[in-house]
């Protein structure tokens, strides 16, 4: 009987959502030719419901509730329409679109970037998205959290220098473009967000593609593909400036303008911006200034664009971390510039700092060949230079190619100094592609780029408490690289049937690298490489419904390895390049008020280069190649309108990343503290570092009253080993780190807008580490480790304001 009751309401129920369902259908059309528009984007506003106008330019969004909504039509190269109704019964729409007036920069980099029907797993946040988060903190914390995202900081506080992994893989394997222009150094591979401070505040959007990722410039991608689209122009003039100011003395000011596009098509947009900090470690400071500028020809059919921007950093080196017995009493200590003055007392040298400037130039120019064809071209100069200061104890002269003092009848071999490594570089080159597409068919696009970088690299002692055969322009060592980079890539999508696009995209990249010169520790560097990578991808994208969409892809990439990878190694030891094999699977399921993603990989790594406790011939740690790796894991994504003014989102990462057949290595020293060799032991298959196996976060938005918006941020990051060894002595525990982000936007004459925002970082005081490194040894028969631990702030505030008109 109450089966049978069940199966009533159950009946009852269902036929009651029919009903209360309607159908939204209809076309889209160009005004000008009153031809179809087929590949248009249609969306809901505030919903997860989406479309896209087939070959006849008709779209339909069954299955939506009752209710008042704002649909949204786009489409590249012409101005979106948005229609707002309440929609009670099934209702067709024909959206009639006008072509822009000028050609939009989201052209420049779409050789670089993934669209709807791709097969691949990728995330893109809007400059709305982007504002929110962006109350001074690095460019890291913008994007934390989007699915597979781990973010450090070494001062605590995410201002200064900040790092990030994704899939496990830190920023030296991750792919870095702004406009479609590399971002990662040539020779460490590497990117320090601090030497462009508040880039977020001159960010459009942001696509993060996980895994191997599409064909793009620059180094190769082994965990993920970061593409920055900056400002775009905009259609009026504006004018805003922000100020915010928070825990340990932070704050950010930044002041925005733009012209609008004038009558003639010129327009001109830029930032300044100044950031600064005490941070939560001790002395962990930083002083960082910063500005950005654009101005260009916008036309119907032609771009001309020159952006130049630029960052300086002055910050207190905090690299070192905290001893972990330290941890527990002294939980802010930063060991960086630390030395015993003549009087026995324990002083820090006060100029222990890390200097930088980085400047950007970069020359965009699109052009559209009527309605099928696009190219694009873009010069680029990027320039650094910058030193870090160290004082050192008791430092031999011979480590310094010096000779010894003699005074009176005593030979000083040793002195207290201070020096500095500089490093002064440029990077030079030419991305270009163009495009050729017919619409919901096929899109074809030929690619590339020609680079050119030169690093110069040596070190002076500034002071010395004994004067020896030199002075101060004398560099004691100086070694430079020259990198030549080319690549080619070809895509296609090519839609055979209305549920099914093919997906293709090959690339060859060739690698120079050139080093000479000597080392810091006096080592002769000399050597040429020479890479010729062949990286082919390939997937299929399905659309099963309108609610449901998947897709299957393999990818290969090659990585070539890093200047620290050559100049640490045995010269008879020589590190290969890496190859990754990426297999994905993904699907999507969108509703009304809810949508599912999911998506399933398996990075199949050989020859990466891994930290194994091996040593090189004067004792220094080096990364070796390990025959065989792999990351495999599932990344989730949930989003539901639990009701009109609430929203939550949730991501998961599920992993195993392992290392096959690894054996570690442990330095050996006898009483003397004579280095006499290494113990080696096999270890099976054991843990990635950093390379946790849960990762989860969550976003909870409320949004009581217009203009008013609180949004709790929450992340879980489960246990990190921070070497390869899976020891159960060595890892970081598990935390679980909640942010509130409140926000009140509102207008008041002269100002089209005042923004008021106020975030609360670790609302709950939870302790934690982010990274940590470790040496461990063995001095007779007995095991030692050193080791720093770079612990994050407690409960922490940043409030700010914006004007905006």
């Amino acid at each position: 009987m109450m089966y049978k009751i069940f199966v009533i309401l159950v009946s009852l129920l269902t036929i009651a959502t029919v009903q209360s369902q309607v159908v939204i259908q209809g076309s889209v059309t160009n005004r000008s030719s009153n031809k179809s528009l087929p590949g248009a984007h249609i969306r809901i506003q505030n919903t997860f419901y989406t479309a896209i106008a087939d070959s006849a330019g008709n779209f339909v969004l069954p299955g939506i509730r009752k209710g008042n909504y704002s649909l949204t039509c786009s489409f590249v190269g012409f101005k979106p329409i948005t229609i707002s109704s309440r929609f009670i019964s099934d209702t067709t729409i024909l959206f009639i679109m006008e072509e822009s007036a000028i050609l939009g920069e989201e052209v420049n980099i779409i050789a670089t970037r993934v669209g709807e029907n791709y097969p691949m797993a990728y995330t893109t946040l809007s400059s709305a998205k982007i504002e929110e988060a962006n109350l001074g903190r690095d460019l890291p914390y913008v994007i934390q959290s989007t699915p597979s995202v781990i973010v450090t900081s070494d001062a605590g506080n995410g201002i200064g220098y900040t790092g990030l992994n994704i899939r496990g893989s830190d920023l030296t394997r991750i792919n870095v473009t702004i406009n479609g222009i590399p971002l990662n150094d040539a020779e460490s591979q590497g990117v320090w967000f601090v030497d462009l401070p508040d880039l977020a505040s001159s960010t459009e959007n942001i696509q993060i593609q996980r895994g191997v990722g599409t064909s793009t410039n620059g180094a190769g991608a082994f965990g993920a593909t970061i593409n920055i689209l900056t400002t775009e122009m905009n259609q009026d003039p504006y004018g805003e400036l922000a100020a915010s100011y928070g825990s340990f003395n932070s704050y950010k000011t930044t002041l925005k303008f733009g012209s609008g596009i004038l009558e003639s098509g010129l327009a001109v947009d830029g930032r300044l911006s100044y950031i600064s900090s005490d941070g939560y470690i001790d002395r962990a400071f930083s002083k960082l200034k910063s500005f950005y500028v654009s101005g260009g020809y916008y036309g119907k059919k032609t771009t001309l664009k020159l952006v130049a921007f630029s960052g300086y950093e002055r910050t207190y080196q905090a690299w070192e971390g905290v001893p972990q017995d330290s941890l527990s009493t002294a939980r802010t200590y930063n060991p960086a510039g630390k030395y015993v003055d003549t009087t026995g007392q324990i002083q820090y040298y006060d100029n222990q700092t890390d200097n930088y400037q980085q400047d950007h130039y970069q020359l965009i120019f699109s052009q559209k060949l009527g309605t099928r064809w696009n190219i694009n071209t873009a010069l680029f100069l990027t320039n650094g230079k910058g030193y870090y200061e160290n004082y050192k104890a008791d430092e031999t002269f011979a480590e310094y190619g010096l000779g010894d003092v003699i005074i009176g009848n005593d030979t000083i071999i040793s002195t207290n100094l201070v020096n500095r490594k500089w490093l002064d570089n440029s990077y030079y080159g030419l991305t270009f592609s163009t495009g050729y597409a017919i619409p919901d068919k096929l899109k074809l696009i030929f690619g590339g780029g020609v680079s050119q970088y030169y690093g110069l690299h040596y070190g002076r002692v500034i002071w010395a408490q004994f004067a020896s055969n030199g002075d101060n322009q004398r560099n004691w060592y100086e070694n430079n690289g020259l990198k030549n980079d080319i690549n080619i890539f070809a895509k296609a999508t090519w839609e055979v049937m209305s549920m099914i696009t093919l997906f293709a995209d090959l690339q060859y990249r060739y690698v120079y690298y050139r080093m000479e010169g000597i080392l810091d520790d006096l080592r002769p560097i000399d050597q040429i490489h020479t890479f010729n990578f062949f990286n082919p991808k390939t997937g299929i994208f399905f659309d099963f419904t309108k609610y449901l969409n998947g897709y299957i892809s393999f990818g290969v990439g090659n990585r070539e390895p890093s200047r620290n990878n050559y100049k640490d190694a045995d010269i008879n030891r020589i590190p290969a390049s890496e190859r990754l094999y990426d297999y994905e699977l993904g699907a999507t399921y969108k509703r009304n008020s809810w949508m599912a993603g999911v998506n399933v990989y398996y990075m199949d790594y050989r020859d990466q280069l891994v930290l194994t406790g091996e040593i090189n011939n004067v004792g220094e740690a080096i990364m070796v190649n390990v025959p065989h790796s792999f990351r495999t894991g599932i990344e989730v994504s949930t989003g539901v309108n639990l009701w009109k003014k609430l929203q939550w989102d949730v991501t998961g990462t599920f992993s195993l990343n392992k290392i096959k057949n690894f054996t570690e290595y442990v330095d050996d020293y006898d009483s003397t503290w004579a280095l006499t060799g290494q113990t080696d032991k096999f270890l099976g298959n054991t843990n990635l570092s950093f390379s946790p196996g849960i990762i989860l976060g969550s976003i909870l938005t409320y949004k009581p009253f217009k203009g008013v918006t609180a949004s709790l941020h929450s992340k879980y990051i489960g246990k990190q080993y921070i070497d390869n060894t899976s020891s159960e002595d060595r890892f970081l525990h598990p935390y679980f780190v909640n942010n509130l982000v409140l926000g009140y936007q509102f207008r008041v004459k002269p100002f089209s807008e005042i923004g008021i925002s106020l975030m609360i970082n670790n609302l709950f005081s939870q302790y934690y580490e982010t990274n940590a490194w470790i040496y461990r040894y063995n001095h007779e028969g007995r095991q030692y480790n050193m080791n720093g631990y770079f612990p994050q702030a407690l409960i922490n505030y940043m409030v700010g304001i914006t004007l905006k008109i």
